[in-house]
């Protein structure tokens, strides 16, 4: 039974979100012009045609922590949560001002999943998929820490990698934490959707700003911020649940980064590439690439991001019998899904040769200083 309580709550902390994202943005805007956090258009893959500042996501980063603080007792997780943010953020900045190297980020970004993970935002149980079996989860043990960093360093990158149309990674996380939001109105968990409402509403305060045509992008600062909270906040509202079918929740929630991602890694490695090798493989690249506008593209990816979503929500509140045969229904439709983008990644993308590919070079100076792990580069398509 959801509670009228918490839904006002939970719109309170999205409109006060959305009000301070929405009035500190033109401010950010003019701090990365004076800073040098600026995306000039040095090669043909950018699809802006001039200086765009980003760093945007401190606009978020700020509409979000100031509903918390305002909302939310601070507990200890949160605490943990909250100080992670803080370290990915100013991370994002940095790496929005000067392009600094993939190595020293990712060792950053595992710091900030210690962070959490050490203040008790820990995936310490797995419901077991087996409906057949007596025991309903697997408890982790000393494993619950790497497999927790595991997952939010994963989340937090894959957030990242699908930054790469207006408004797309922006979008896709608003669906994600509305998603989620409603899940924990309807299992009674109200802190997590006081959470995901302050997310959600600093997202929607920023979108305005950063819809086709862009005039601000969120950056590192942004994706990685909202990778890492999505990742954080989905262990404390879905992992936490012993229900025989949680374990597939968060999977559909981020249905859509983890996917790309996924294929990112087993497109470039089928083709004998390094997993961290620039390509225009991506389905935002894709969908361009079939005649798609930028807002038409985006568009088709928000519709995927909300079927995902409300599929995680249908799961939630449905008999386990029939949340299982649906899973097994969406497991199908992904597995033709994948074949066929496979195949038609395989049939128009020859693997690179000395005379002709169709892969991107990556930038000249310092291609592995993108921002992305597996070799993307920041706003690529913009």
């Amino acid at each position: 039974m959801i509670q009228l309580s918490s839904v006002g709550l939970a719109a309170a902390a999205l409109l006060t979100a959305a009000l301070v994202a929405l009035i500190s943005t033109p401010v950010v805007k003019s701090l990365a012009f004076r800073v040098g956090a600026v995306d000039v258009p040095k090669d043909g893959r950018r699809m802006h045609d001039h200086p765009i500042p980003r760093m945007g996501g401190l606009s978020i980063f700020l509409g979000f922590i100031l509903s918390v603080l305002v909302f939310i007792p601070l507990s200890t997780e949160l605490r943990g949560m909250l100080l992670g943010s803080v370290v990915i953020v100013i991370l994002g900045i940095l790496d929005d001002i000067f392009a600094l190297p993939a190595l020293p980020k990712f060792f950053v970004q595992i710091l900030a999943a210690l962070i959490a993970v050490l203040h008790g935002n820990r995936i310490e149980f797995l419901s077991n998929p087996n409906i057949f079996s007596e025991d309903l989860f697997w408890e982790l043990g000393w494993l619950a820490i790497p497999i927790t960093v595991l997952w939010i360093v994963g989340i937090t990158n894959a957030v990242n990698l699908i930054d790469g149309l207006d408004g797309l990674a922006c979008g896709v996380s608003t669906i994600s934490s509305m998603t989620l939001l409603v899940i924990a109105l309807i299992v009674a968990e109200p802190d997590v959707a006081l959470l995901m409402g302050a997310l959600s509403g600093a997202c929607i305060g920023f979108l305005p700003y950063n819809l086709n045509p862009a005039k601000i992008f969120m950056g590192d600062t942004g994706s990685t911020f909202l990778g890492f909270i999505l990742a954080v906040v989905s262990i404390q509202g879905l992992f936490k649940f012993y229900a025989i079918i949680s374990f597939a929740v968060p999977f559909l929630m981020l249905g859509l980064p983890i996917f790309d991602t996924c294929f990112a890694i087993l497109r470039r490695v089928s083709h004998g590439q390094s997993p961290m090798s620039p390509d225009r493989g991506h389905i935002h690249h894709r969908l361009i690439d079939m005649g798609f506008s930028q807002k038409q593209a985006v568009a088709v990816l928000y519709i995927i991001s909300a079927i995902l979503g409300l599929s995680a929500v249908v799961l939630t509140t449905i008999g386990v019998v029939r949340a299982m045969l649906f899973l097994l229904a969406l497991c199908a439709a992904g597995a033709v899904a994948g074949k066929l983008y496979l195949d038609r990644t395989n049939h128009t993308e020859p693997p690179p040769s000395s005379g002709s590919s169709r892969v991107a070079k990556p930038r000249q100076s310092r291609p592995m200083e993108s921002g992305n792990y597996f070799g993307e580069e920041d706003q690529s398509d913009k």
